[in-house]
């Protein structure tokens, strides 16, 4: 991935990025270059299935994405043969479409233009057909009842521009669309058939050409519930001219009906025969020079839930000749994708191939989707999680899971790097805590090694707001606070520690020690979702690996958890049920809430605060860890404490709070516990103050707040006084996240990573005061690309603590609003 380069002093690259996919039908498509497109809050995301990495995540859409389409699609491929260039579409819940160009070889993409904002509401469904090499129609649905037919014109060169027109506006009245269908009638006069269906329960089908008129010629009425999905499949060629077009559907009936539009001259029927052939026979209309017959060909019962999802096979090309594969690709809220062909013999419609996801704390899934070449399929589902399969099988079928990239569906609110910077930890508003590390032994086509989810310690009921890893020596441990008044500490068990070993191609035989030490081998999830239960390794040898008892199948009880040491990234069903970290010790004494936590680096204490609108709640608690007693409440702010930090020494606490005030403590170890004194107390910004870090080596830190400035202050012990050292330029939005590290410590010179509201990052060279220079000063060393960024809120910045300074590469993670999680690698020269 390009750099983004800073004066020639800085440059920063992007490594990694995890990201869920938003939970709402039609949001991915899968095209002709391998590509996979979805929606990830504000953003379109890319992910490549071969490396199981996403590649960028493109800005520009205010709202959330509801769906994305690949102009060139897979069924379309043939029309235009291989081509570097690639348009993508891309519609969010404020009625704004989207093109994107995209170069797949040359790992290139920027905008290309907007839709004329013709939709008052979002945008639901996108379909498109490339009728030649540089012309598309495309259609839109959204929430306000209008259905839009677009033209897109691509320039014949790669430089140039393409336009759009609206064609026509179709209005359904009341109950809008959702799911559309666009196919070319095969012949002279470029007629279109375009299907939709939705909340009427009825698939309407309109015919028009590339002037724009298109006119509704029939209405299917089997369906009882919404229709939720169509799809044309190419037409089949029966020789003499005819040919054959099935539309398949898919209702919240449970149910899938495949359709014939069986062709025949416009001679072969009388005008006055129409009435009674549709009557007996079913609806019959005129596409440009073909009468269509349309019948129900098949009715497909197997799935136990909403179907969402419909797809045909894409097309095969043996020689000049297109094959239709007769072959649907169905995925279902009943956890289920389902692949149906016709029987040989009788031409009976069959369930062939099931793959789904077992795993107890899944819920279905809301699309499937197939690869070019027909021999991998891809699902999302209601866990923001992908799933894909491939048919590995020689001779007959056999379909195995395979790697994806995996991420948080919801904000993600912190994140902390492990004591030795193994892995990171974030937790998220999906009620997930997430483990991401790099796998050694899996490179990429650059030679990078590549991240993947490693482990899902915690999965919670309640949102989490706030975690810290405490620090020291000894087993990882990790406290994380969620919507709730308790504080929950967390430790690792034996097969995350063998598995992480593996992630990072070590011996196991450095685990001897560990492995008489921690005697848990993972945990199991409680009835209500709140606690997580240890697994001991004596009764995980005891209980037998297969159960006869039926009844563990059943939803009134929740199965045993596995854990298991991977050797390899593990994949969604794995992460979200034996990948657990047993619950050691829940902290009781906050009033609300909790929402800031941190631990000092000695390991020795735990800072935590709640949610405030009183000076009694706003306190800060103090957990010895260990005894895990509350060793000291520190009252001095009246509203919710935002972040806390300890100093490098562990001699100060710095908090801020949305109060708008900023307190130090400082902190003395007795023999009872802690001493804590409040020794500078301020009114710092104009606004809420969110953010705030240490200079890793001195008694000074920063603090960032909504007035969009960031603020430099030394701390005198001596006096017992806070000093304002400088003022930074004002930033183009509010800072929201702060991060500190230093680059070199004989002349105090050091790196300042500030993330702001719009999602932007920027990193500061500061110097603090020496010899050479005694005044503090600061500069913008990199204003990082909108395309390496978040699209929203960054909540929290953490830059990785380096051991090998002189390797000239430091790591900063982010996390924010748009459910994404991100490392960068600085080089700093």
């Amino acid at each position: 991935m390009a750099p983004a380069n800073g004066g020639g002093d800085l440059s920063v690259e992007r490594v990694f990025v995890g990201a869920g996919c938003n939970r709402i039908v039609n949001n991915v498509s899968w095209g002709p270059s391998g590509l996979v497109a979805f929606g990830a809050q504000n953003a379109v995301a890319i992910f490549c299935p071969e490396s199981a990495q996403i590649l960028t995540t493109l800005p520009g859409h205010r709202a959330v994405v509801n769906c994305t389409q690949w102009v060139l699609t897979n069924k379309d491929a043939h029309k235009v043969g291989h081509r570097e260039l690639h348009y993508l579409l891309s519609g969010s819940a404020d009625g704004i479409i989207m093109v994107w160009e995209i170069y797949p070889s040359q790992r290139l993409w920027r905008p290309a233009l907007q839709f004329p904002g013709m939709h008052k509401k979002g945008v639901t469904c996108l379909t498109s057909v490339m009728v030649s090499a540089t012309v598309a129609i495309c259609a839109s649905t959204s929430s306000d009842g209008i259905v839009h037919i677009w033209k897109i014109t691509f320039s014949a060169t790669e430089n140039g521009n393409c336009q759009i027109s609206c064609l026509d506006a179709l209005s359904v009245g009341s109950k809008p669309m959702v799911a559309l269908s666009l196919t070319m009638v095969p012949g002279e006069n470029c007629s279109l058939l375009l299907a939709m269906g939705g909340l009427d329960q009825k698939i309407h089908v309109y015919c028009g050409d590339l002037t724009g008129k298109f006119s509704r010629v029939c209405e299917l009425k089997d369906h009882s519930d919404w229709i939720r999905s169509l799809d044309f499949s190419q037409p089949v060629m029966l020789g003499e001219g005819k040919h054959n077009f099935f539309l398949v559907s898919s209702s919240q009936d449970k149910t899938i009906r495949i359709w014939k539009l069986a062709s025949s001259s416009s001679s072969e029927l009388k005008k006055d025969d129409i009435g009674l052939t549709a009557y007996i026979e079913g609806p019959v209309f005129v596409a440009g020079s073909t009468r269509y017959q349309v019948s129900l060909e098949s009715l497909l019962i197997g799935h136990e839930d909403w179907v969402y999802s419909v797809e045909w096979q894409p097309p095969i090309l043996n020689g000049s000749n297109l094959d239709q594969p007769m072959s649907i690709l169905s995925a279902s809220m009943d956890k289920t994708m389902m692949i149906w062909r016709p029987e040989k013999n009788t031409g009976i419609w069959m369930n062939v191939v099931t793959v789904g996801e077992l795993s107890h704390s899944a819920l279905g899934f809301y699309g499937g989707h197939w690869a070019s070449d027909g021999k991998s399929i891809l699902a999302h589902g209601y866990g923001g999680s992908f799933h894909l399969w491939r048919d590995v099988g020689f001779g007959s079928e056999n379909w195995q899971p395979q790697r994806v990239p995996l991420g948080h569906f919801a904000s993600v609110f912190d994140l902390v790097w492990s004591q030795s910077g193994d892995y990171l930890l974030t937790v998220s508003h999906d009620q997930t805590t997430r483990i991401f590390a790099p796998w050694k032994n899996l490179k990429g086509s650059d030679n990078r090694v590549m991240w993947h989810e490693i482990a899902r310690p915690q999965v919670h009921g309640h949102d989490i707001n706030c975690v810290c890893i405490i620090q020291g020596s000894g087993n990882h441990r990790f406290v994380s606070g969620a919507d709730e008044k308790v504080a929950r500490v967390f430790e690792a068990p034996l097969s995350f520690l063998k598995t992480l070993n593996y992630a990072w191609a070590r011996e196991q035989g450095n685990l001897n020690t560990l492995d008489k030490e921690v005697q848990i081998l993972g945990a199991n999830m409680s009835a209500l979702g709140l606690s997580q239960k240890p697994i001991y390794l004596n009764s995980a040898r005891e209980s037998p690996t297969a159960t006869t008892n039926d009844a563990m199948d059943s939803l009134e009880t929740i199965p045993d958890a596995v854990p298991t040491v991977f050797t390899e990234p593990p994949v969604e069903e794995q992460l979200a049920w034996h990948t657990l970290w047993p619950e050691s010790h829940k902290l009781y004494g906050h009033g609300n809430e909790l929402f800031s936590l941190c631990c000092n680096h000695a390991g020795t204490l735990v800072a935590s605060s709640c949610k405030a609108q009183s000076a009694n709640v706003a306190e800060i608690w103090l957990w010895e860890v260990g005894s895990w007693k509350a060793v000291g409440r520190l009252q001095s702010h009246t509203l919710t404490v935002t972040q806390i930090e300890f100093s490098l020494d562990d001699a100060l606490l710095l908090a801020v709070s949305r109060d708008r005030q900023l307190s130090v403590f400082s902190l003395t170890k007795t023999s009872d516990g802690v001493d804590h004194k409040l020794i500078a107390k301020l009114e710092a910004h104009k606004r809420i103050i969110w953010a705030c870090s240490w200079n890793p080596v001195k008694h000074e830190f920063a603090t960032g707040s909504r007035d969009k400035t960031v603020k430099i202050w030394s701390v005198n012990k001596d006096t017992s006084s806070v000093n304002l050292l400088s003022t930074l330029p004002q930033f183009r939005d509010s800072v929201t996240a702060l991060a500190w590290c230093i680059c070199n410590q004989s002349t105090n010179t050091g790196l300042l990573a500030v993330g702001m509201d719009n999602g932007l990052i920027e990193i500061w060279g500061v110097t603090s005061g020496n010899l050479e220079a005694p005044a503090f000063s600061a500069t913008c060393a990199i204003q990082l690309d909108p395309f390496l960024c978040h699209v929203s809120t960054v909540y929290r910045l953490r830059w990785k603590e380096v051991n090998d300074s002189e390797s000239g590469i430091l790591e900063l993670a982010s996390c924010g609003a748009d459910h994404s999680v991100r490392v960068f690698d600085v080089h700093v020269k």
